[in-house]
């Protein structure tokens, strides 16, 4: 279950570093966000079928165009001195129409996406949303796969806009937007595979 420290304390970076080490494994995921702790436990099958499809469907895209490099997690962002988070996917912007140095930490990024799942909905609709917006993101995305939409968030929202459609995604430096069919993104994540042709 994804929930805060039990006891109220503020945590730091170099707290969840050694949370880190001392894990037997990839998981639990550990999250920093203003002093609090977050821990997401193992994901379930579906959820690391959609975090490969939304993967897919970004590198495709950002490679092509060189807006960027799409990550998959676990892989450390730092966007202030204070924040330790892991999104799902992400994807760090392009330096002169170039590939980014492969740094640790990333510190800046265009576009983070997390898939809902139950022991993470609170925190990334609450915590980590509110955080991408205070840090000014660019856009940040929401997959929830029970419902099969995208909450879209950028800087400033009240609320998400809530997608089931085509939807385009026009990052900084891009000359050509992302046109996103949500409808067909979770045909393709279903169970069934897709027809040869």
């Amino acid at each position: 279950m994804c929930m805060p420290a039990l006891h109220r304390r503020r945590w730091t970076i170099r707290d969840v570093k050694r949370l880190i080490d001392e894990r037997p494994a990839y998981t639990p995921r550990y999250e920093l966000v203003d002093g609090e702790l977050l821990l997401t436990p193992a994901p379930s099958y579906r959820h690391q079928r959609l975090i490969g499809a939304v993967y897919r469907l970004l590198h495709e895209y950002v490679d092509r165009h060189h807006v960027g490099e799409a990550v998959v997690s676990p892989a450390e962002v730092r966007l202030t001195p204070d924040s330790y988070l892991e999104p799902d996917v992400f994807v760090v912007p392009a330096v002169n129409g170039r590939r980014p140095p492969a740094v640790d930490p990333t510190t800046r990024i265009l576009l983070a996406v997390e898939v809902l799942s139950p022991s993470s909905a609170r925190h990334d609709r609450i915590t980590k949303r509110r955080f991408f917006q205070r840090a000014r993101l660019e856009s940040y995305w929401i997959i929830d796969g029970e419902a099969e939409l995208f909450e879209i968030w950028h800087p400033g929202d009240e609320r998400p806009a809530l997608v089931d459609g085509p939807f385009i995604w026009n990052p900084t430096g891009a000359t050509e937007p992302l046109l996103v069919d949500v409808a067909r993104f979770f045909a393709e994540a279903a169970d069934t595979l897709p027809a040869e042709g």
